[in-house]
């Protein structure tokens, strides 16, 4: 049996701290950083890293979200709640950012042996029974009806479910990305998801299948574990974690030889999401 931990334990980690720094910026910087790493790790041009992100007020949208009957008034009622609306060209559905979720992306490279696609998730969920070992295997993987964004690799403690995971490939790198509910109430992010889509469908047929969604499945990890954990208290368990796993952690952001390299990213993930608008 493989040992998803074993993905975890290296020589060197890079830590990309930016749960402060990008908070009011647009999420696509993000995807265009993970990029960025996908394509730095991937060629081993950088090692192993992993990079911490938080967004204020942002629902992520999936292309087939953007495809909803009256997206444009569904997108209305997002943003009258608050929320900036962008929509991400890939896969998944819509997911709420805010200053109490916790985006982690790992990022590994497959220039040497292949990572699948099963095993990205696993090391993700491998990483997170790591980072909280006072629920350790009550977290479980299965797809949690009535979530947004439902997948296989949703994460749940008693069937609520508090994270979902993504993953990325670009240039024999993987950026496995996992969304971290963990202060506030999971059940009004989801409110908030039902009304996008009662909104876009009002009562039509479509032939792709929304999901419906019951607030009540979803929770954040402070309500599950019913203590007071905040997205600070999980970045110092990380960094904590990772020096446990590592001989050595390399901590900053992108230097300024990778900036060329971003900037490219960034530009072509700025093109992408407009040309996917005006498609709409």
């Amino acid at each position: 049996m493989i040992s998803y931990e074993s993905f975890l334990t290296i020589p060197t980690w890079r830590f990309v701290d930016e749960s402060m720094t990008t908070r009011t910026r647009s999420a696509l910087e993000s995807f265009a950083a993970d990029d960025t790493l996908c394509h730095l790790v991937g060629q081993q041009i950088s090692v192993p890293t992993v990079r911490t992100w938080v967004h204020n007020q942002t629902v992520v949208l999936g292309i087939q979200d953007h495809r909803l009957p009256h997206v444009t008034e569904a997108v209305s009622t997002l943003e009258n709640a608050g929320y900036n609306a962008i929509v991400r060209n890939s896969g998944g559905l819509a997911v709420v950012l805010d200053e109490g979720v916790l985006n982690i992306s790992i990022v590994l490279s497959e220039l040497d042996s292949s990572i699948d696609i099963p095993a990205g998730y696993e090391v993700m969920l491998a990483f997170v029974r790591m980072l909280f070992p006072e629920a350790g295997d009550r977290i479980e993987a299965y797809e949690i009806v009535g979530s947004y964004c439902p997948g296989s690799y949703d994460l749940s403690i008693d069937g609520r479910k508090f994270a979902g995971i993504s993953q990325r490939r670009l240039r024999q790198g993987i950026a496995v990305q996992v969304y971290l509910c963990v202060e506030g109430s999971g059940a009004e992010r989801a409110e908030l998801i039902r009304d996008f889509y009662e909104t876009g469908l009002q009562g039509e047929e479509t032939k792709f299948t929304y999901p419906v969604i019951k607030p009540e499945v979803m929770a954040s990890l402070s309500e599950l574990l019913d203590m007071p954990l905040t997205v600070n208290d999980v970045v110092i368990r990380i960094q904590l974690m990772l020096r446990e796993l590592a001989d050595h952690v390399e901590i900053g952001g992108l230097k300024p030889e990778e900036m060329e390299l971003y900037t490219f990213y960034l530009n072509r993930v700025f093109e992408r999401n407009q040309k996917m608008l005006a498609r709409g």
